[in-house]
């Protein structure tokens, strides 16, 4: 069962599922995807029927909240791919993917993991995955990345990139930062 489209609900129903997505979205940047329901439910300020009402799964929650962060992850493969020299567009899609998910640890479990039966969100991952394929070989082909570099070195570096917790979401994008620019020197040829 879907979630009903934003644009066909009532005022109030829109303004809830809003509410609804802008609390998961936090409570999974700062819980991961294994908080409640309830919690979520809380934070929004509606009762948890409302929730299940918009969204009768987590999976169904998962993949609305993280649909925004999933195109903006394509736009970035989309501009290192679109770079006329890869390694560079390679090394811009580390540093800026590392930095999209170290704003959302949820997103980046998502990710990196396929949620089970999130079926929109892991046909796109799988996209995003074949797209990042083909820029690391082009990349290789530079002679800028190491030769033995593969595409599961690189979600290595966003399960990484997701272990850093810090005291906030500043150090925590500073950390990432430096993350990234340690782990482009170590994949350089």
């Amino acid at each position: 069962m879907e979630a009903p489209r934003a644009e066909a609900l009532r005022a109030d129903a829109r303004d809830n599922r809003d509410r609804i997505l802008e609390a998961a979205r936090a409570v999974f940047a700062t819980d991961g995807l294994d908080a409640p329901m309830r919690e979520i439910a809380r934070r929004a300020g509606v009762g948890p029927a409302t929730l299940y009402r918009r969204f009768p799964t987590k999976q169904a929650l998962v993949t609305e909240a993280f649909t925004d962060q999933m195109y903006a992850c394509h736009a970035i493969i989309d501009d290192g791919l679109a770079d006329p020299d890869p390694w560079r567009g390679l090394c811009r899609v580390i540093e800026e993917l590392l930095e999209l998910h170290a704003r959302s640890r949820g997103f980046t479990t998502a990710f990196t993991a396929a949620y089970p039966q999130a079926i929109d969100l892991a046909a796109t991952r799988a996209q995003a995955l074949a797209a990042l394929a083909e820029l690391t070989r082009w990349a290789k082909a530079t002679g800028h990345l190491h030769p033995d570099f593969v595409l599961d070195d690189l979600i290595l570096i966003l399960v990484a990139n997701g272990g850093l917790h810090t005291t906030s979401a500043d150090a925590r994008l500073a950390a990432s930062r430096r993350f990234a620019e340690l782990a482009i020197r170590a994949i350089s040829a």
